[in-house]
């Protein structure tokens, strides 16, 4: 019995609710199932101090994904990308990482007063997305910054490009680094050979993983998978008391013990299907000429040398030598065929795909995709930096914001010094951080991708118009 029909059967048993929550197991309206939201009672178990049925199901998913101890996560991974980093390292350390990481990593950096390293990531010319961690760019930073303690990688990347993680761990490993690995979107890798090898596999010591993104999963589930070896497991079980709320939903928790379980018992089934269905979906897009899937249709993995590997369930549309912008790429779908991409940034727009698609919807996507294609121009593509160029960092994140400031045009911010936080959204990954100096190139960077249509956001200004700036 998983947790949901345990869940279904208390419902069922007419138990007299005198505990939390205050709807009772009745709230207004059917649409929700009230009775299955429960708190913890006898016989359910405590997420922070699981020995009963949530710690079976936990261990349902170590075993699954091949981890020494897998913990549920309701905060998606968020929660478990600042309680994996608070158990690696001390207050005060050195971290190597990619500029391109999710911005709860620099959260992280911010709270625990890290010293952030960061390893230049290479370009793909073909969207301008960023490309694979090299190891050797971790080699020659670990040789540089014996005081590191931890290495920090995203793969894969919100638009799947994956890295060599396995040579990475191996190259931290013998430094005695251990490694934290983002894999928030790429729970679903290495259950088919069609698709890339996992973190857990690759023997990453601590891996996140959101299973809401890939997998049939409630939004907000998520994993942390912990490797024996160099970083505490106690100490990561820890700090996810801090970083996750101690009153977890059971819905939530339901919804990934049932994912589990389909995936032990019919996963090598359904991801056959999966790679089928985008199988036909390549076949139906090799008639593009102007718009361009990476990895896709016409497109191969070698055609990218910034790519390690890609994750082929993610469908990124490359709108370079063309009239149209990512951003207007979103909207040409959503207003004339009815569909939903995930994100765009200037050059490309992302469509996500999952196990749960069906011939139908990427039949859907791939009619829509050979439409618009055809009524596309060729046009060539302004020249610009493929990403934001990184500003030079003055203080510290937690100095910067207890100094007293305020906003600033951007033209007036230049030279000065943020206080806040300036990212895109999606993907989440900050541009400016707050400490480093808001230069010419970034600002240009900024204006350049407000005028294609990127969302950006800030914490207490409005970029690009305004960016929050300390006092001289």
């Amino acid at each position: 019995m998983d947790l949901l029909e345990k869940l279904e059967a208390y419902a069922r048993s007419g138990a007299c609710s005198m505990h939390m929550p205050g709807h009772k197991g009745a709230g207004p309206g059917t649409e929700l199932p009230w009775a299955l939201d429960i708190t913890e009672i006898d016989g359910f178990d405590n997420l922070h101090d699981a020995h009963g049925v949530l710690r079976e199901a936990m261990d349902r998913a170590a075993g699954l994904w091949g981890s020494d101890r897998a913990f549920f996560l309701v905060g998606g991974s968020t929660c478990g990308i600042l309680a994996g980093i608070a158990a690696a390292v001390n207050p005060g350390s050195t971290v190597l990482l990619p500029r391109g990481c999710h911005k709860s990593v620099y959260n992280a950096l911010e709270l625990l007063d890290l010293v952030p390293v960061y390893l230049p990531v290479p370009a793909d010319e073909a969207a301008g997305a960023a490309g694979s961690l090299p190891p050797e760019t971790v080699a020659a930073a670990l040789a540089d910054h014996p005081e590191a303690r931890l290495v920090i990688v995203t793969s894969p990347t919100y638009e799947g490009v994956v890295s060599d993680v396995a040579a990475i761990v191996d190259l931290a490993h013998a430094a005695g680094v251990p490694v934290l690995v983002d894999e928030a979107h790429g729970a679903h890798l290495g259950f088919s050979p069609a698709f890339p090898t996992g973190a857990v596999a690759a023997g990453a010591d601590v891996v996140i993983q959101s299973l809401h993104k890939t997998l049939p999963s409630l939004t907000q589930t998520a994993q942390a998978h912990w490797r024996r070896g160099l970083v505490d497991g106690e100490a990561l079980a820890r700090y996810l008391t801090v970083f996750q709320t101690s009153s977890p939903s059971y819905l939530l928790m339901g919804s990934m013990d049932r994912c589990v379980g389909l995936l032990a018992a019919r996963g090598r089934e359904i991801f056959a299907a999966y790679e089928k269905n985008l199988a036909v979906f390549d076949r139906a897009i090799l008639p593009l000429r102007k718009l361009r899937i990476l990895c896709h249709g016409g497109d191969a993995l070698a055609d990218h040398p910034a790519f390690y590997a890609f994750d082929p369930g993610k469908l990124v549309i490359s709108t370079r030598g063309t009239s149209m912008t990512g951003p207007a790429l979103v909207d040409t779908f959503r207003r004339d065929y009815g569909i939903e991409l995930e994100m765009a940034l200037g050059g490309y727009a992302l469509a996500m795909t999952s196990i749960c698609d069906t011939p139908e919807t990427l039949g859907r996507l791939s009619a829509a995709l050979l439409e618009i294609d055809r009524g596309l121009e060729a046009a060539p593509w302004p020249d610009s930096p493929a990403a934001c160029p990184i500003p030079p960092r003055r203080m510290g994140p937690r100095k910067a914001r207890a100094l007293p400031g305020g906003p600033a045009p951007l033209g007036d911010a230049v030279g000065r010094v943020a206080g806040e936080m300036v990212w895109a959204y999606p993907p989440g990954v900050p541009l400016l951080v707050p400490g480093e100096e808001v230069t010419e190139a970034l600002a240009r960077s900024l204006e350049e991708m407000s005028r294609r249509g990127v969302a950006l956001h800030g914490e207490r200004g409005r970029p690009p118009e305004t960016v929050w700036v300390l006092e001289q």
